[in-house]
């Protein structure tokens, strides 16, 4: 078990890949796998970060993300800001190494997430809804109500996750999805 999966709704499932003498295969997808009562996939997004980028701490109240790492290494931190969760406040963590074996991870609506990467990374997701930007929602990725471990002191940021707000000011807000047990 992976810390990542204290957070209920949050699945990661080791990804099956089948190789011989021509390459190799992976199935990175299946609706199967998402939680009764998810919408179905909408979109499918490929993100290409350099070593040292850190993209997060984002949320949404309407969407599952759905991230398979295709390439590289990342840190991926989570934080729980459901209302109601009985693990509301929860930051857990843990390691993507592509290289390793593909895993997918599952994160459903109003659970923060976001990555470093500790090499260059190719990172697939899929989102049950379509770009929204009224539900592009975060907050501080060095915010010490959350505490999270990054492995890099002075990450590259866009100038959007540089001005989220602290934590504490979205966990007042309105913006968080339930928890639906």
């Amino acid at each position: 078990m992976s810390p990542l999966t204290d957070i209920p709704g949050v699945q990661l499932r080791q990804l099956a890949t089948f190789a011989d003498d021509r390459g190799a295969f992976t199935e990175t997808f299946r609706q199967e796998w998402l939680l009764p009562g998810d919408a179905p996939v909408l979109q499918s997004n490929l993100s290409r970060s350099g070593r040292g980028v850190l993209r997060g701490m984002h949320f949404h109240r309407t969407q599952t993300d759905w991230w398979v790492f295709l390439e590289g290494e990342a840190f991926v931190a989570l934080c729980d800001l459901r209302s109601g969760s009985p693990t509301r406040g929860l930051v857990t963590s843990g390691s993507f190494d592509a290289g390793g074996g593909l895993r997918a991870l599952s994160i459903p609506p109003g659970v923060a997430h976001g990555f470093c990467a500790l090499s260059e990374v190719a990172l697939q997701y899929m989102v049950t809804a379509y770009h929204d930007p009224d539900d592009e929602n975060g907050f501080a990725w060095d915010d010490p109500d959350a505490a999270i471990p990054w492995p890099v002191a002075q990450p590259i940021l866009s100038d959007r996750d540089r001005a989220n707000p602290a934590l504490s000011q979205v966990l007042k807000g309105s913006k968080i999805h339930p928890y639906d047990g």
